[in-house]
């Protein structure tokens, strides 16, 4: 993933929050980017483990989750402390926008 400048990130976060009245609709509006433009299924490691990322959801008190298995196991990750595979799945750029934009 090339890295992206100011202006590129500045408008992603536009278009992510246009019609977002608050953080809770801006949220929503950067989970909805997320799952609509990150490429899915994609596998990554977490702890040593190769996990599948299966699914974006927004869990409350969590924020925006990667929906992650490994085996039976099923586990969210917050989609900012997710370590991204080298090179990045299509659209991870949308998680550096919401990097950017989160407090």
């Amino acid at each position: 993933m090339d890295r992206l400048t100011r202006a590129q990130l500045a408008a992603m976060i536009e278009e992510a929050t246009v019609d977002a009245y608050g953080d809770e609709e801006q949220l929503v509006g950067f989970c909805t980017m997320i799952a609509d433009y990150l490429d899915i299924p994609f596998e990554t490691e977490v702890f040593g483990l190769r996990v599948t990322v299966r699914s974006i959801d927004l869990l409350p008190g969590s924020g925006i989750v990667a929906v992650c298995t490994h085996g039976r196991f099923r586990q969210a990750i917050g989609i900012l402390d997710l370590p991204l595979p080298s090179p990045a799945p299509k659209g991870a750029e949308w998680i550096e926008a919401y990097r950017h934009w989160a407090p």
